[in-house]
């Protein structure tokens, strides 16, 4: 949404934002990609280079609309990659300096290890093993919720 507010220039991103936006309160992937398709062209005369990215970037926006309606919300953020990468930070920097590259590849295993846990106990907050097993092709995965 940056990079395509940045091509709006000042006096049209609320128009922008708010075109781009409809396209993301689709139900469905084919609904969604139509939408942002019409909302390309719409923009194409007067902001080319805006429709020109909207285009390329298409695929990468919209992946998420292909999962099911009860994981997009928690897809479209980046919140929890950020705060996982804000804890790895801020453990290793309590160290400061490590002896040798296999006590940092220790301690941030131990570090996604734990977050892995508290991610399971909160059935609600993330995605679990038995809701994304529908969606999956992994057999481990599948496996898994069987067995459950």
């Amino acid at each position: 949404m940056r990079n395509a507010l940045a091509h709006a220039g000042k006096q049209g991103r609320r128009v922008v934002a708010a075109f781009i936006g409809t396209a993301f309160a689709q139900d469905d992937a084919t609904a969604a990609r139509a939408q942002w398709r019409q909302v390309a062209d719409q923009l194409r005369p007067k902001v080319g280079k805006l429709a020109a990215l909207m285009d390329e970037a298409e695929d990468d926006v919209l992946a998420f609309m292909s999962f099911p309606a009860a994981h997009r919300a928690k897809l479209h953020s980046t919140n929890p990659i950020e705060r996982l990468n804000g804890e790895i930070k801020r453990r290793t920097e309590v160290v400061g300096i490590f002896p040798n590259e296999d006590a940092i590849t220790r301690l941030i295993g131990a570090i996604l290890m734990e977050t892995n846990d508290e991610w399971a106990v909160q059935r609600g907050r993330y995605m679990t093993l038995e809701t994304i097993a529908a969606v999956s092709d992994d057999p481990t995965i599948m496996l898994q919720t069987a067995a459950a």
